[in-house]
C-alpha cells in the first residue's frame, strides 16, 4: 500500500475507523479519504455508486457499521440486519465497480455458532446455530465475509475480511442501554462512584468469558493485514485470552475507584458462554497485540473522563 495512496476509511469517527485513521497516519499515510454519515450515507446505494466514481479509491477500511450490546442488537434486530447489509453491499460493491486494489472488511467474533469449539477457529464458521441475541447482526457479517469471497472468486477482487475480537478503547459507546459490556461497566462504576452508591447490578452470573482487544491495537492489525494478508478466508484478530466477566467488573471498579460492592443479577442473560478466539494464523503473520487489559481500559477511562 503507497503512502501516497487514495484511502477511503468508512466509519472514520467510530471507535475502530478513527483507531484505523490514527494507525495510518502514524505509518505516514497522508491522502485519506474521510465522509460523516451526514455527508455521506453509505446504506444509499446512488451516492455511495456516485462518491466512488468522483473519489476513485485505492484501497478501503470497511469499519462502518451500526454496532450495539446485547440489547441493543436483540431490540433493534431489524435495523441491525438491513443497515449492515445495504451498507456493506454498496461499499462492497462499488468497490468491485471501480477497481480498487484492495478492501479490507470488518466482521465480529458474534459470527461464529453459540457453542462452537473453543477458541474459536476461522473454519468454525456456519458449522452450528447462531446465539439468538445477535442473529440479525451475524447473519450480516456472514454475508460480508461471503461478499468478499465472491467477488475475489467471480472477479479476482483482492477483498480480504478480519474479525476482531471483543473491542473497546478510544471514541467508544458509553450509551446507557446500547454499549458493550465493558464500556457499560466503565460508565456504571464511575456514576455510582460520583453518586455514592453503596452497589453496582451486573447482568447475569458473572460467568461467561470474554476477549478483549484494545482498539487502537486492531487499527495497527488492520493496516498490517492490509499490507500483509492477501488469502480469501477470513482472518481472525484477538489476543488469545480471556476473563469472566465477574473478573473484568472487579478489576473496572478498581481501575475506575469505586469501593462500593457487587451484585450479579441472574435473572438476566448471560449471552454466549465463551467466545475466545484462536489467533495463531494472525500470529504466525507476526502480528501480536501490544496493550495489556488493564493498561487498555485505563486509557479508555481516561478517554470517558475527556469526553463526558
Amino acid at each position: 500500500m503507497e503512502k501516497e495512496a487514495k484511502i477511503f476509511v468508512a466509519g472514520h469517527r467510530g471507535m475502530v475507523g478513527s483507531a484505523i485513521v490514527r494507525a495510518l497516519e502514524k505509518e505516514g499515510y497522508f491522502h485519506l479519504i474521510k465522509r460523516t454519515s451526514k455527508e455521506l450515507d453509505l446504506r444509499d446505494q446512488t451516492k455511495v455508486a456516485d462518491f466512488f466514481a468522483e473519489e476513485q479509491p485505492e484501497y478501503v477500511f470497511l469499519a462502518a457499521a451500526k454496532v450495539g450490546g446485547i440489547v441493543a442488537n436483540n431490540t433493534y434486530r431489524a435495523d441491525f440486519l438491513y443497515e449492515n447489509l445495504m451498507i456493506q453491499t454498496n461499499v462492497i460493491h462499488q468497490s468491485y465497480v471501480q477497481n480498487v486494489k484492495k478492501l479490507l472488511f470488518l466482521g465480529s467474533s458474534c459470527i461464529y455458532p453459540k457453542l462452537a469449539p473453543q477458541p474459536l477457529k476461522e473454519d468454525y464458521l456456519l458449522t452450528g446455530t447462531l446465539e439468538p441475541t445477535n442473529e440479525p447482526y451475524a447473519i450480516a457479517k456472514i454475508a460480508g465475509i461471503k461478499m468478499c469471497e465472491s467477488y475475489r472468486s467471480q472477479y479476482g477482487c483482492n477483498f480480504i475480511s478480519a474479525m476482531p475480537t471483543n473491542l473497546y478503547g478510544i471514541n467508544d459507546n458509553y450509551h446507557p442501554q446500547n454499549s458493550h459490556v465493558l464500556p457499560a461497566l466503565i460508565r456504571r462504576f464511575h456514576e455510582a462512584k460520583l453518586a455514592g452508591i453503596s452497589e453496582v447490578n451486573i447482568w447475569g452470573t458473572g460467568s461467561p468469558l470474554r476477549e478483549f482487544l484494545y482498539a487502537d491495537d486492531l487499527g495497527e492489525a488492520c493496516v498490517f493485514l492490509m499490507q500483509n494478508y492477501n488469502e480469501e478466508q477470513f482472518i481472525n484478530v484477538g489476543v488469545g485470552e480471556d476473563i469472566s466477566i465477574r473478573d473484568l467488573a472487579y478489576l473496572v471498579s478498581e481501575i475506575v475507584g469505586y469501593s462500593g460492592g457487587l451484585r450479579f443479577d441472574t435473572s438476566k442473560p448471560n449471552g454466549t458462554p465463551r467466545k475466545l478466539m484462536n489467533v495463531d494464523k494472525l500470529h504466525a503473520l507476526g502480528w501480536k497485540h501490544k496493550t495489556s487489559l488493564k493498561e487498555g481500559i485505563a486509557l479508555a477511562y481516561a478517554d470517558f473522563l475527556h469526553k463526558y
